[in-house]
C-alpha cells in the first residue's frame, strides 16, 4: 500500500474510533449489544461475510435517497448488521443525517455505504472482543 493509502486508512480508523465514543455518549445508543444468537452467528460466518452483509444491508436498505419505510426498515435483532446499525446511528436516513452529517435528500455514494460499513464491522467486533466466546 502507498503511503497515501495509508494515511487514508489511518483517518478512516480515527474517524471510526471517534464516532464510536461520540455514539457511546448517548444512552440509547451505547445500550446496545449483540445477542448471543447474533455472537454465535458472526463468528460462524466469518468477518468477511459479516462484511458482504454490512455492505449489502446499508446500500439496500438506506442507500437510496428515499429508502422504503425510512425509519422503520431496520429491525431490532435477527442478525448483527441490524443491532449495529441501531448503535452505530446507520439504521434510517433521519439518523445517518443527525450522527454522519449525511444528507437525506441525496443517495448515499459508494465511498459513503463503505465507510458507513466499516463503522458498523468495527462495533460487531469490539462487541466480539467484549464478549468472548
Amino acid at each position: 500500500m502507498t503511503s497515501s493509502g495509508s494515511a487514508s486508512a489511518g483517518a478512516d480508523e480515527a474517524w471510526i474510533q471517534h464516532t464510536l465514543a461520540r455514539l457511546g455518549h448517548s444512552r440509547f445508543r451505547s445500550g446496545f449489544s449483540l445477542s448471543a444468537k447474533d455472537r454465535a452467528y458472526a463468528r460462524a460466518k466469518g468477518r468477511d461475510t459479516i462484511d458482504r452483509h454490512a455492505h449489502e444491508m446499508l446500500a439496500k436498505r438506506v442507500g437510496p435517497a428515499h429508502p422504503l419505510k425510512d425509519g422503520k426498515q431496520t429491525p431490532y435483532r435477527g442478525h448483527p448488521v441490524f443491532t449495529a446499525q441501531h448503535a452505530t446511528a446507520t439504521c434510517c436516513r433521519g439518523c445517518i443525517e443527525r450522527w454522519h452529517r449525511i444528507p437525506r435528500s441525496r443517495a448515499l455514494t459508494d465511498a459513503e455505504v463503505d465507510a458507513l460499513a466499516k463503522l458498523v464491522m468495527a462495533w460487531i467486533e469490539r462487541d466480539l472482543v467484549n464478549h468472548p466466546a
